[in-house]
């Protein structure tokens, strides 16, 4: 893998408190350790997400939302951002652990309508009448960083994720989709 500068947006965790993260939680804590061995270190990592305009009316209120979804898979979970992400609020950062974006546009906009569908559905289904959606990718592709905590000894390591914009320690998923990634 070769080094290139990519536009991040801002993480809001340090590499100290990813740490402190994944060992907070006793039962957790514990439970990593028992099932995978102690911490060996932890590293950064950066998936290309693209920002999509969601418009929607649902009966006579038309709604405008920001989504962005992992353009490796779509797999992981959706952001939502408030408006596109301003300049000041990205970074540009010089790495090689950055994945690599595999979607094909069609694809990931048939996705994004699925989960955004999702989205809506659990705001409530009778809500949901007449209900017109169109997408609209923007110009804009950014990664978004995640702490990678590495567990294991004799050769087996496992991976556990920690989102680091929304400072939350990430299920099975993403921990899957990391190992692929550093298997690969």
């Amino acid at each position: 893998m070769k080094v290139s500068a990519i536009r991040t947006l801002k993480p809001n965790v340090t590499q100290e408190e990813a740490v402190r993260g994944f060992r907070s939680g006793v039962f957790s804590w514990v439970y990593w350790r028992i099932r995978s061995g102690p911490l060996q270190r932890i590293a950064e990592a950066y998936v290309p997400f693209w920002v999509f305009r969601v418009r929607y009316e649902i009966g006579k209120a038309r709604k405008t939302r920001f989504f962005a979804l992992d353009a490796v898979h779509g797999d992981l979970d959706l952001f939502e951002f408030p408006r596109i992400p301003a300049d000041e609020e990205l970074v540009t950062v010089e790495t090689r652990n950055q994945l690599t974006a595999r979607l094909q546009p069609d694809a990931a906009e048939e996705i994004l309508r699925t989960k955004v569908l999702r989205v809506l559905f659990q705001q409530g289904f009778f809500k949901l009448h007449g209900l017109r959606v169109e997408i609209e990718r923007m110009p804009i592709e950014l990664h978004l960083p995640y702490w990678l905590a590495f567990y294991g000894s004799n050769g087996a390591v496992k991976c556990r994720v920690m989102d680091a914009v929304r400072r939350r320690i990430e299920g099975a998923k993403a921990s899957s989709f990391f190992e692929e990634w550093l298997a690969a």
